[in-house]
């Protein structure tokens, strides 16, 4: 029998890819550089020939899973990616089909995630919850009654382009305020310069030359006030939103992943907090908030993975 599911996480600058058992192991990871694949088909004939050339397993591979931006699960395509240099719509499934002889199935990268985390990380005893994935933006993966929910377009979850201050952030979607503008790595590092605070010449943040998101979250760590600011004005925006969007889906829990989410339990019980002040009360104290357990291993390559094996268990 067939072995391992053929994770693909297409990304603007890198596509990671790997190979994975049914216990979550990656048995073999590697990447391409996405910016030098002049055509979707060369980057999977590359994709193909490394497998082939490194492992012996190309020919145990039973299905691939693909989470890439602007992923549209129903037609198989990457839709009009901003990020990437392949323009209009490209056919990704068909082409991985062609090539590996396999199922292929794909969907955006927040839904792999949850779908991931669902499967293999902390959200294994769950059966309506929502991912939020805390990178660059903010994406959201929402699983209700133990399906992944899509939507007409393949384009629920957008969920970091809620508006949540209005008149608010400029954001890449073209309008403002987005939730992502906010509680984002991008979002923490913007509140740098847009946050009023009376700490900030203070701030051991000014003295980085361009500071990330982990620099606020380890400064605060270390007792700088404006830092500390900012990281509870980000978990206020959040906790905020998430107390909105549980009147939707009713979720058992809300799983954070990315970067922020790494900052620790300390920022989850600071999201959770703000939630329950302003959450209806019919949702008080049923709400859990989780950190994935998929950040030492590689979770882009685990979801994609796993949206293959969810769908041949249909």
């Amino acid at each position: 029998m067939k072995k391992f599911a053929l994770g693909v996480d297409i990304g603007g600058t890198n596509s990671v890819f790997g190979l994975v058992d049914e216990k979550g192991e990656i048995h073999f990871e590697d990447s391409v550089l996405t910016t030098l694949a002049s055509t979707p088909t060369s980057l999977v004939h590359e994709i193909y020939n490394r497998i082939e050339e490194k492992t012996d397993l190309i020919n145990d591979i039973y299905g691939i899973g693909i989470g890439a931006p602007n992923g549209n699960y129903y037609s198989g395509a990457i839709e009009f990616a901003p990020n990437l240099g392949w323009k209009g719509i490209v056919p990704l499934v068909k082409i991985f089909e062609q090539r590996f002889g396999v199922k292929a199935v794909l969907t955006n990268d927040a839904n792999a995630a949850a779908v991931g985390e669902q499967l293999f990380g902390n959200a294994k005893d769950l059966t309506n919850f929502v991912t939020i994935t805390l990178g660059t933006g903010l994406g959201s993966g929402i699983i209700i009654d133990n399906q992944l929910v899509y939507g007409q377009n393949s384009l629920a979850g957008e969920y970091g382009h809620i508006r949540v201050v209005p008149g608010g952030r400029d954001c890449g979607c073209g309008r403002k305020g987005c939730l992502e503008t906010y509680a984002s790595a991008t979002g923490v590092v913007r509140s740098i310069q847009l946050y009023d605070s009376a700490y900030k010449a203070s701030s051991g943040i000014l003295t980085i030359e361009s500071p990330k998101a982990e620099d606020v979250f380890r400064l605060a760590e270390n007792g700088d006030v404006f830092c500390s600011e900012i990281i509870d004005y980000t978990a206020k925006i959040l906790g905020e939103a998430l107390a909105e969007f549980a009147c939707f889906s009713n979720p058992q829990a809300y799983v954070l992943f990315g970067g922020i989410a790494q900052s620790g339990e300390d920022f989850a019980q600071k999201v959770k907090g703000f939630m329950e002040i302003g959450i209806l009360n019919i949702y008080k104290g049923q709400i859990e908030i989780r950190i994935s357990s998929l950040h030492d291993k590689n979770a882009a390559v685990l979801g994609a993975a796993s949206l293959i094996r969810k769908e041949l268990a249909k």
